[in-house]
């Protein structure tokens, strides 16, 4: 499951969450945190460590889905006679958690919060992700401060990074900043926002990078507990949001190999035979693709509100497979660029959702600083990528699973009719197996042939299996 391929379920069956609860079971994964965890964060939440700066004067806004409680960041930004500003606050997990107490512990054992269909399984307990910690609107709260200055074009001049007391004054959803800037409300900063929004999406196309452009995806069960499934497009102000984000990674990426000590996130160049089958995919969707047009601008090109571009865009995430991290100390490794993103990139932006933020933040601060890296976290760079990678693997198993969840619900009852769909993989050691597209909902299945599977080619299967209770879909062609 790609990181920002979103499940929503709206409502929900027993026999979903059931399902889901025997996923949970089985992947071990974490549940309540013990008592020693909660009683050190509610203790953390009364004592945070505070800094000497204070910047609640700027403006911060937060833009989140609706309901988000676990709110990491807060943007601000500003004209200037050079270009913009960008203020970029960032919680400041650091204040509350200690090297070795009992929430640090607990955090290492849990690597990120996991997102599972409608719930999740936090990295920090609530106390903290949801409260003290939290950038709330109206809550002065300790934070890393990002200030990047952009020319007129987008490009970056100039970073600092610091701790600073700041204070957001409004939480806006989505669908509410998208609003207010569709109906001419929306205020300066949201109106800066797609400005510099706009400017740094067409850096990104210059660099060659690739921000897949995932829907949600919405589950609705019924009375009945029949499931309809319905795909939200990721609105242009989250892609802008997106974009402040993926400018600080990037900012952090270049202090860090700059100074020569850091964690870096990588991806290797897609596999051209990926590319060459997604070549086939497109195809079989019936969807053009130039020979001479390379994948990032294919991407790009696609319209998310077509239900075949969906699925397409769903497809390209096997691009974005082979991710990881890179921590060094010292001389940078000759291999340290995301290609997704086409530039050196850091996590640093979710510390209350993903381990490894309050490290390479940690970093930049002291970097900024002209300060030794704290020991505790210099200590720790060397055994961060296999702890981080191990708990993506976690991740990505628990967002298959429920994706397996989802897709035999929403087939349940349907089985022996036929759909219409494109074969997207087929497997080396078996031919006749691979991977089906149903073209009216986007779900990928496994799919078993009579003779060798037509990769890329338009198909008609008959549904053989959907079996909720067992996470299972397989269909027939021939």
């Amino acid at each position: 499951m790609p990181s920002n391929l979103v499940v929503r379920v709206k409502e929900s069956s027993a026999a979903l969450r059931a399902a889901l609860a025997q996923v949970e079971q089985e992947l071990e994964l974490p549940g309540a945190f013990p008592a020693e965890v909660v009683a050190a964060a509610i203790k953390a939440a009364a004592e945070p460590v505070l800094p000497d700066l204070d910047r609640t004067d700027l403006p911060f806004i937060t833009i989140d889905p609706e309901g988000s409680m676990d709110l990491d960041q807060a943007v601000h930004l500003e004209r200037a006679d050079h270009g913009y500003v960008v203020h970029y606050a960032i919680a400041d997990v650091a204040a509350f958690v200690h090297p070795g107490d009992p929430i640090d512990v607990e955090a290492h054992t849990r690597g990120e919060t996991l997102y599972g269909a409608g719930t999740r399984i936090p990295l920090h307990p609530p106390e903290l992700s949801e409260a003290a910690a939290s950038l709330l609107p109206d809550q002065v709260r300790p934070a890393l401060l990002w200030t990047i200055r952009l020319d007129t074009e987008g490009v970056p001049t100039g970073t600092k990074v610091e701790r600073a007391l700041v204070r957001s004054r409004e939480r806006w959803s989505y669908v509410g900043a998208q609003a207010a800037l569709e109906d001419g409300t929306a205020g300066e900063v949201l109106q800066l926002l797609r400005e510099v929004g706009r400017l740094r999406e067409q850096q990104e196309h210059a660099r060659g990078g690739i921000s897949l452009p995932l829907p949600e995806q919405e589950i609705e069960v019924n009375d009945d507990g029949d499931f309809r499934l319905e795909f939200r497009q990721q609105s242009p102000v989250e892609l802008w949001n997106a974009q402040i984000s993926l400018l600080t990674g990037m900012a952090a990426a270049t202090l860090m190999i700059d100074g020569k000590i850091g964690l870096l996130r990588t991806l290797p160049p897609a596999d051209p035979r990926d590319v060459s089958r997604l070549h086939h995919v497109a195809k079989g969707l019936g969807i053009a693709w130039d020979p001479a047009t390379t994948y990032p601008e294919f991407i790009r090109s696609l319209d998310t509100s077509l239900p075949a571009h969906q699925a397409m865009v769903v497809a390209c995430t096997r691009l974005l497979r082979g991710s990881g991290y890179l921590a060094f100390d010292g001389e940078v490794p000759a291999e340290h660029v995301h290609a997704a993103i086409a530039a050196p990139y850091a996590h640093v932006t979710a510390p209350l959702r993903r381990l490894g933020d309050r490290y390479a933040g940690e970093v930049c601060v002291a970097l900024c600083a002209g300060t030794p890296v704290p020991d505790w976290g210099r200590d720790a760079l060397p055994d961060l990528p296999k702890a981080l990678e191990a708990s993506g693997r976690r991740a990505g198993s628990y967002g298959r699973a429920v994706l397996d969840v989802i897709e035999a619900g929403l087939l349940s009852g349907r089985v022996g009719e036929e759909f219409a769909g494109v074969v997207t993989s087929v497997r080396e050691d078996d031919p006749r197996k691979g991977v089906v597209m149903l073209s009216e909902m986007g779900v990928e299945a496994p799919v078993v042939g009579a003779a060798d599977l037509p990769l890329g080619t338009d198909v008609t299967v008959r549904l053989e299996v959907a079996d909720l209770a067992a996470r299972k879909v397989e269909f027939r062609l021939g």
